[in-house]
């Protein structure tokens, strides 16, 4: 139920977000879903986030540019009778075509930090600290009359980068819809 409760509440933030988004200066929002496949259990995992462009092109050429934007996402996973919620804010650089419509394909890449609620999500999956490292990278295209829907594809790996034994880490496949303002 508490799955149904949070994709309800997704949904309705969302609906509401373009209004609230021009007010903070958020320049687009994000739902996205993903798995991870493990020995002890498969864990599910949906995130929400808004993010902030840096408004800049490095390295610009007539065909593509390097930019990026602030990630901040706030999640739940879930495995059996497992839940963790996930909060994070992520630098993210992104490689992509010179173009303002249409469709845009891109990569990105990014590391960034994660405060987990809780320090299992598993069994036999236990995390040493709250706090992890996540790193993604990344592919999809950005496509509409003015390039204001992004789909894309996420590998995600999350660790403490040895802080503190144990470190299981794990990974995440995920599939993202973004709504550019």
């Amino acid at each position: 139920m508490k799955r149904y409760t949070l994709l309800v509440a997704a949904l309705l933030a969302f609906y509401n977000l373009p209004a609230m988004a021009l007010d903070l200066g958020i320049d687009s929002a994000s739902i996205e879903g993903g798995y991870s496949p493990n020995d002890d259990g498969d864990v599910g995992m949906t995130r929400v986030g808004v993010q902030w462009d840096w408004g800049v092109k490095w390295f610009e050429t007539s065909s593509l540019y390097l930019g990026g934007y602030w990630d901040a996402q706030a999640g739940w996973w879930h495995s059996g009778d497992d839940d963790i919620g996930d909060f994070s804010i992520t630098p993210v650089f992104r490689l992509q075509a010179n173009a303002s419509s249409g469709f845009v394909p891109y990569a990105e890449f990014a590391v960034g930090a994660h405060m987990l609620t809780e320090k299992n999500i598993t069994k036999h999956r236990v995390f040493s600290t709250n706090f992890q490292f996540g790193d993604h990278v990344g592919a999809g295209f950005r496509f509409g009359d003015k390039a204001e829907y992004d789909l894309g594809y996420r590998y995600q790996h999350l660790s403490n980068a040895s802080i503190d034994t144990p470190n299981p880490g794990i990974n995440f496949h995920e599939l993202r819809f973004t709504y550019h303002f």
